[in-house]
């Protein structure tokens, strides 16, 4: 489309309809900072969380919270879910004075804070490889916890237990599909009047399930592993892509679009959602959104 001409800073994005993909409770955040730049808002959700048929894993490493010297968390996500076994558990924020805790960024760092703990480290970069660099010299000999999605990437267990640290890896809750969106996706990619100048995604999951959710086939067989794309991959979605821009929240998720063929057209220079919205803003004028 042709992009209308900005009125004022707050109108940066006028006329742009952008999807955002984020799980239901939480599109509002993203969702609310592009509406302030005056985008017209799609939410339809490529990823559903859910919690595990069994968290009796974690329930024992969490009463068990005494033996460790350090918690990881990587995702607001994994927070909530140990906020809740906590609960249910009877385990308050004085049963983890003791240990040291590491946040992979800003927001889940937030989240930990709202529970009464304090947050020792928070990497220079949001994503898990700047998480083992900063906990370089911290944790060998240590007993680390680390609670995590069902399918995650295996960075930061596999190197810390390289650092002599031991890592016990625990579960806290898994992503899925939302079946629920396909068709209204598919529906709204297929009308060029609707379709979205812009699809944003978050993490390498909203990748994945947006390429299956049209129908890409991808299977991810576990994790740090490559994802397995059957049948034509992109080239039978390519006609609901045309005029469409993807905007990446960050490297990993930026290679997790080109291993399923998919371009990236916006990257955040800071993996948060106000650095996804600032790229955003920041490319609108020179593209052809």
């Amino acid at each position: 489309m042709s992009v209308r001409k900005k009125s004022s800073s707050k109108a940066a994005l006028a006329g742009f309809r952008i999807l955002v993909g984020r799980a239901r409770h939480q599109a509002s955040a993203l969702s609310a900072e592009l509406k302030k730049l005056g985008a017209d808002v799609i939410e339809i959700p490529f990823i559903e969380i859910r919690q595990l048929r069994s968290h009796a894993p974690l329930d024992t490493a969490l009463k068990a919270i005494a033996e460790y010297d350090w918690l990881i968390l990587t995702s607001v996500n994994g927070v909530e879910a140990v906020a809740g076994r906590m609960a249910r558990l009877g385990i308050t924020a004085k049963n983890l004075k003791h240990i040291t805790i590491a946040a992979i960024g800003p927001a889940t760092r937030e989240e930990i804070e709202k529970l009464g703990l304090r947050v020792a480290v928070v990497p220079q970069r949001y994503i898990a490889e700047s998480v083992v660099e900063s906990l370089k010299g911290k944790v060998e000999g240590k007993r680390v916890l680390l609670a995590r999605a069902k399918v995650a990437r295996d960075v930061i267990p596999r190197e810390l237990r390289r650092m002599g640290a031991q890592v016990d890896v625990f579960e806290a809750y898994e992503t899925i599909v939302p079946a629920s969106s396909r068709t209204r996706l598919r529906s709204i990619m297929k009308d060029p009047k609707r379709r979205p100048h812009v699809v944003t995604f978050t993490s390498s999951s909203t990748v994945r399930n947006f390429a299956a959710l049209l129908g890409m086939h991808v299977k991810q067989l576990h994790a740090g592993v490559r994802p397995e794309i059957r049948s034509e991959g992109t080239a039978g979605i390519a006609p609901l892509l045309e005029g469409v821009q993807f905007a990446s929240i960050g490297p990993i998720t930026s290679a997790t679009l080109r291993e399923l063929g998919l371009p990236v057209h916006i990257e955040a220079t800071e993996y948060t959602i106000p650095g996804l919205t600032k790229a955003i803003r920041s490319a609108a004028p020179k593209s052809q959104i």
